[in-house]
This record gives C-alpha cells, sequence and structure tokens, in this order.
C-alpha cells in the first residue's frame, strides 16, 4: 500500500491540528515578541525625545556658556584696561597719597589734643555743676539770712540817704540864707552907688548947658570920630569917689553902659560903669562872690545883678 492509502483522515486532522497547535504557539510567540518590541520601540521613542530635549537643553546652556564666556572676556579686558588706567593713577597719585598720609598724621594729633582738651573742659564741667549744685543748696538753705541781710543793706543805705538829703537841705538853706544876705548887701551898695552919681549929675546938669551944648564944651577929644559926650565935671566926681586914674580907659569901659544908644554919659550911667570897673579891676587875691557886679559883656550894672544872683538863688 502507498503511503496515501496508509493515511487516513483521523491522522491527517491530527496532524493539522498539531500543526495548528504549534503554529498557534508560535504565533502567540511572535505577537509577545511583537509586543515586547513595540514596548522597547515607545520606550525607545521616548528616550529620543527626551534626549533631544537634553541635546536642546545642552545647545541653550551651550549658547548661554559662550554668551557667558564672551561677556566674561569683555569683562575681563575691561578690567584690565580698568587695572592698567588703575595702575596708572596709582603712580600718579602715590605722591599725594603721601601727603594725604602726612596730613591724616598731622590732624590726627591735633584731633587726639582736641579730645584731651575736650576730656578736661568736660571734667571742669562736671567739676563747677557739683559745685554749682552745692552753692545753690548751701544759699538755699541760708536764703533767710540774705534776704535778712539786704533788708538790712537796704535799710541802712536808706538811712545814709536820708541823711545826706537832710544835710543837703541844710547846707542849701544855710547857702541860701547867705547868697540873700549877699544880695541885700550888694542892692544896698548900688542903690547907695547909683543915689550918688545921681546927685553928682544933677549938681552938675544946674550949671552946664544942653548935651548938646556940652558936648562942644566939654569934650575931652574933639578929632575923636566916635562922638561920644559926657559931663566933664560928672566924669571927674565919679572918677575920684571911686579912686579911678584910669581915664581913656574907664571911658572906654563906661561906653558899654550907654543904656538909652543916645551916645551921651550920664552920671547914673557913669557910676554903675564905675562900680563895675573896681569891681573888675580889684585885686586877684579877694575871691569872686557870686553876687559882683556884671562885667563887660553885661551893660545893665547893679540892677543886672541883682537880677541875675536871685535867679541863681533861686535855682538853688
Amino acid at each position: 500500500m502507498s503511503e496515501t492509502g496508509t493515511i487516513t483522515p483521523e491522522t491527517q486532522i491530527k496532524k493539522l491540528t498539531e500543526d495548528l497547535a504549534e503554529e498557534t504557539e508560535r504565533l502567540l510567540k511572535l505577537y509577545a515578541a511583537y509586543e515586547v518590541q513595540e514596548k522597547e520601540l515607545l520606550d525607545t521613542k521616548a528616550e529620543v525625545e527626551v534626549l533631544e530635549k537634553e541635546i536642546v537643553e545642552r545647545e541653550i546652556e551651550k549658547e548661554s556658556l559662550e554668551a557667558l564666556l564672551t561677556e566674561k572676556d569683555a569683562r575681563i579686558r575691561d578690567l584690565e584696561l580698568k587695572a592698567s588706567k588703575t595702575g596708572k593713577q596709582v603712580e600718579h597719585l602715590e605722591p599725594e597719597l603721601q601727603k594725604m598720609e602726612e596730613k591724616f598724621a598731622r590732624e590726627k594729633d591735633r584731633l587726639g589734643k582736641v579730645f584731651s582738651i575736650a576730656e578736661e573742659l568736660d571734667n571742669d564741667l562736671r567739676l563747677a555743676v557739683v559745685e554749682l549744685q552745692t552753692r545753690d543748696e548751701w544759699y538755699m538753705s541760708h536764703m533767710s539770712l540774705f534776704e535778712d541781710l539786704n533788708k538790712a543793706i537796704k535799710r541802712r543805705y536808706e538811712m545814709i540817704e536820708a541823711a545826706a538829703e537832710a544835710e543837703r537841705q541844710s547846707q542849701h538853706m544855710g547857702r541860701a540864707i547867705t547868697e540873700r544876705m549877699d544880695e541885700m548887701v550888694e542892692a544896698r551898695a548900688a542903690e547907695m552907688t547909683l543915689d550918688e552919681a545921681t546927685d553928682i549929675d544933677a549938681t552938675a546938669s544946674d550949671s552946664t548947658p544942653a548935651p548938646e551944648a556940652a558936648a562942644s564944651e566939654d569934650s575931652t577929644d574933639d578929632d575923636d570920630e566916635d562922638d561920644w559926650n559926657w559931663s566933664e565935671s560928672v566924669l571927674t566926681g565919679v572918677m575920684e569917689k571911686n579912686g579911678i586914674t584910669d581915664r581913656e580907659g574907664f571911658i572906654e569901659f563906661a561906653k558899654s553902659y550907654d543904656m538909652d544908644g543916645n551916645r551921651y554919659l550920664k552920671g547914673s550911667e557913669l557910676g554903675a560903669a564905675a562900680a563895675e570897673f573896681v569891681a573888675k579891676d580889684a585885686p586877684a587875691e579877694e575871691p569872686a562872690s557870686e553876687d559882683e557886679p556884671a562885667t563887660e559883656d553885661s551893660p545893665n550894672g547893679p540892677e543886672v545883678t541883682w537880677r541875675t544872683t536871685g535867679e541863681s538863688g533861686e535855682n538853688q
């Protein structure tokens, strides 16, 4: 029998079933391998993406580092330039630095001295504050004594002032009484002098012509340009009465006593002038009283003396 003739359908089915199971098993294995490969492929793709990202990041870092390096190089060059410039400046500034160090040393010494003086002053101030506090405490504790002493001193000065004022008033009253008595004596003497001069003038006027005629008869000097006139007899009597010998000087002095301004010297005017002339020529040893007659600048004679003396007595 041939081989075909000996294979039965059951054998063939069995064989096919075995082949199908074997192929199914192989297919399952292939599918499992495929799944493993697919997973590995996905993992590989994920790794590739991660690596690509890392590559991008590395490229970015590389560019950043290159930029930093470029910037660093630029900064290094700038720093080198600045260092060279600074070195040159240091070379030029070293003398100035020495000068500044010397100035600093001097100022440091001065500051040390000032600080020492300030400390001494501060110590003195503290000592003075303590002394002042002690003095104030002592003064506050003895204030009543000082107040009483001040009152007593004030009272003493008031008593001294009162006594001095009373003494001044007493002296003022004494001077006023003395001046009043001197004024009365002087006024009486002036009245007597005026009465005598008036009597001489009245006696002479009975025997002499009018002033205009007497001027032509009794004038001492016809060539005198001033054209002053007087009675010769009255002039002689007044001069003899007062003991006057300087005729020309007395006439010039009496001209200031022309009260009426008629350039004629009457007996009263000559008498007043004589009293003042004699008082003016009195010895220098005699003290000049406050009641002496008026000087050449006050031609009013005894009457002016009386008024001036009275006013001074009132003022005193």
